[in-house]
């Protein structure tokens, strides 16, 4: 399964976590790199562009898909 993994940066702070979304859309020439982004910014609160990225990865089965970040 492929997710997306949200961070935001933060120039005091550095990278924080801000959560996890599966990718499930079937036709894969919807998926670009603004869609996840605004996808992100929906469902995490932040209007800034600039400020959040995302690392698409995939999900191995014997992860848990919506682990919290380790500790710092």
């Amino acid at each position: 399964m492929v997710i997306y993994k949200f961070y935001f940066r933060d120039a005091i702070k550095g990278d924080i976590f801000l959560g996890v979304l599966p990718e499930r859309r079937r036709n894969l020439q919807r998926i670009t790199y603004e869609s996840v982004i605004k996808w992100g910014r929906k469902y995490f609160g932040n209007s800034k562009d600039e400020d959040i990225f995302f690392i698409k990865t995939v999900l191995e089965e014997n992860e848990k898909p919506y682990a919290s970040p380790p500790p710092p």
